[in-house]
């Protein structure tokens, strides 16, 4: 029962670390001219009808990649404290 809850915790943990990368790193819907055309080659270039599209699988993408992260910076240091008491 202890594995579960603690499974279930760590789900939790990287659950509140998406969404708080998602809110602190935002989706910008506005565009400059050159990101437009960028954005757009890119979108032609991989073969994806539409550069807002793309543009969301990226912007996901980065968000999961700082979730990572963080979640695996919080278990390094939880398993350090652990070590030292």
């Amino acid at each position: 029962m202890a594995i579960l809850v603690r499974r279930l915790l760590k789900v939790a943990l990287f659950i509140g670390l998406f969404l708080i990368s998602v809110r602190y790193i935002p989706l910008s819907d506005k565009w400059t001219a050159s990101e437009a055309r960028a954005w757009l080659r890119a979108s032609d270039l991989l073969g994806v009808d539409d550069p807002d599209n793309l543009y969301f699988v990226v912007w996901l993408t980065i968000e999961l990649i700082v979730a990572v992260l963080a979640y695996m910076a919080i278990m390094r240091l939880w398993r350090y404290y652990r070590t030292k008491t």
